[in-house]
């Protein structure tokens, strides 16, 4: 990149999206509490040192919603002019914040030291696990129960031993903190190994994303005409098949499945070209196999002959409700990235509907509140501006209470759909709040997708629910690897040692439903 030109952001809401789904501040962390808090991480574009801003004489011209002149080379801030944010048809072009001056980190400058790094957001970050996290030396005491044979808890003592000690040494190799003292550090090594590459990818993404480098995989494509088949065998061929720009980069590729993984994952499934199918080893379950049937009527409609003049007007059918219970990350993700999901149904609407006292986090934006009325009475937030098939609605209120009310009713299996991401069901620190929903979703007889963060944490959900609700349920889907999961690793600040990616399984489960059969009586 020239040293003349300054550079920004490609969408400053997609990186603040990843930041918030990494990073845990607080104590509603997956090893508290079953699942990882959000935290606001505000990050601002980059702009070389010594780069003026003077006026440029060349002809300018108009796209989307900002003006950009036509000679600025590819990715690069246009002097004198805002960055602006380009954003698909139908959704509002928002301006990002001016962009700081910081040195841009190039490709082979992204290594640093949580501590020495050039992000003054990762150096609070630094500070905040030598303040919370503790040394996972097996001559500590346990601070924790363990919370399933692997963790590296297992390996304390619960009584005897040295007390416990906050992480303050940062591994060589990796950068991140890790042990109380470079003797514990040195001593620990050889069951370091076993993530610390791993921990070195996760620092270096971060760095990254701070980089202030141009992020073309954060420009997504948009409606692509129906002959074009979708290929979803696995990351690769659904970004060529859509007609993503080409990512030639793991990073890159990292970084853009951080944010897609929602939406393509609930795709994935519900696809007539999904590669969960019924044969051997598709994990697909018979039962699966006919709920999934009926939404993919709905979502795979015949050509109706309709068309945009008077005698081209068809009824048109409700759209498809997607309830997203336990709503946290992802109903704050940048509204793009749900768009994704209505290209590959292209004939249908989606209103998604985010559930959970934490859905409104990190969308400080919106607040205050709508006030609960006689209309409105649960005081839902509504975005139904997005584009012509999508519409978004969230309520920060538990599931149960909105059943209860009947606010939904009536459910239709041929046009609903329960999504819950990372729910920990079973996690003992949140299974509590699950107790009076997991019966209410069995009784509408519908589909309910869950995701996992390991082949461990999805098994102890499905014992929870079966143990919940012995024997009325189905499985639809057996549990294993989601094809469209995100690649890129996640670090648990009050636990270095605990690291996953986002939606690393699936599986599904319903109500159980029962067939009357006629007896023919003699």
């Amino acid at each position: 990149m020239p040293p003349s030109h300054s550079a920004s952001h490609t969408c400053l809401r997609c990186l603040n999206a990843i930041n918030r789904s990494t990073n845990t501040t607080g104590i509603a962390t997956r090893i508290t509490l079953g699942r990882r808090a959000l935290s606001s991480v505000q990050n601002h574009g980059a702009r070389l040192p010594g780069s003026k801003q003077s006026p440029i004489n060349t002809p300018k011209r108009s796209i989307g919603t900002g003006t950009f002149s036509s000679g600025a080379p590819k990715g690069q801030t246009v002097r004198n002019e805002p960055p602006e944010y380009r954003s698909p048809g139908g959704l509002e072009s928002t301006p990002l914040p001016k962009a700081e001056g910081r040195p841009l980190l190039m490709p082979n400058n992204l290594f640093h030291s949580f501590s020495n790094s050039p992000s003054p957001e990762i150096r609070k970050r630094a500070a905040f696990i030598k303040q919370n996290a503790y040394c996972s030396h097996p001559d500590h005491r346990q601070t924790r129960l363990p919370m399933n044979p692997d963790d590296p808890e297992a390996r304390k003592s619960s009584t005897g031993g040295l007390a416990p000690a906050h992480v303050k040494f940062e591994c060589p190799d990796c950068g991140i903190p890790v042990s109380c003292s470079e003797e514990h550090w040195a001593d620990d090594y050889e069951a370091h190994l076993e993530i610390c590459d791993t921990l070195r990818e996760i620092n270096e993404d971060d760095h990254d994303l701070r980089s202030g480098r141009f992020f073309p995989e954060f420009e997504y494509p948009g409606d692509q005409i129906e002959e074009a088949m979708v290929n979803m065998t696995n990351w690769d061929t659904f970004l060529f098949s859509r007609e993503f720009r080409a990512i030639n980069d793991e990073r890159s590729l990292r970084q853009a499945t951080r944010l897609l993984t929602y939406p393509v994952t609930i795709g994935s499934v519900l696809h007539e070209l999904s590669p969960y199918s019924i044969k051997k080893g598709g994990r697909l379950t018979v039962e699966g196999l006919k709920s999934l049937s009926a939404l993919r009527y709905t979502l795979h409609p015949p050509r109706t002959g309709g068309g945009p003049d008077i005698k081209g007007l068809r009824p048109a059918p409700p759209p498809v409700r997607i309830f997203i219970l336990g709503a946290r990350a992802e109903s704050s993700l940048p509204r793009e990235v749900w768009v994704q999901l209505t290209h590959l149904f292209p004939r249908v609407s989606f209103h998604l509907i985010f559930i959970g006292p934490e859905s409104m986090a990190n969308r400080d934006a919106e607040f205050p509140l709508p006030p609960r009325t006689p209309e409105n009475p649960f005081g839902a937030i509504v975005e139904d501006r997005l584009t012509n098939s999508m519409k978004i609605t969230t309520y920060v209120e538990y599931y149960h209470t909105l059943h209860e009310a009947g606010h939904f009713y009536p459910y239709d299996p041929y046009f609903d759909c329960f999504m819950l991401f990372h729910p920990g069901l079973g996690h003992p620190a949140s299974s509590h709040e699950w107790r009076e929903t997991i019966p209410q979703l069995l009784q509408t007889k519908v589909p309910i997708l869950v995701t996992g963060y390991t082949q461990y944490d999805m098994e102890r959900d499905i014992d929870w629910v079966k143990k919940t609700v012995g024997g009325e349920m189905d499985m639809l889907m057996e549990p294993g690897e989601n094809r469209f999961r995100s690649l890129r690793w996640d670090l648990n600040d009050l636990d270095p040692q605990d690291i996953s990616c986002g939606n690393w399984g699936v599986w599904a489960f319903r109500g159980k439903r029962y067939e009357t059969t006629k007896k023919d009586v003699e």
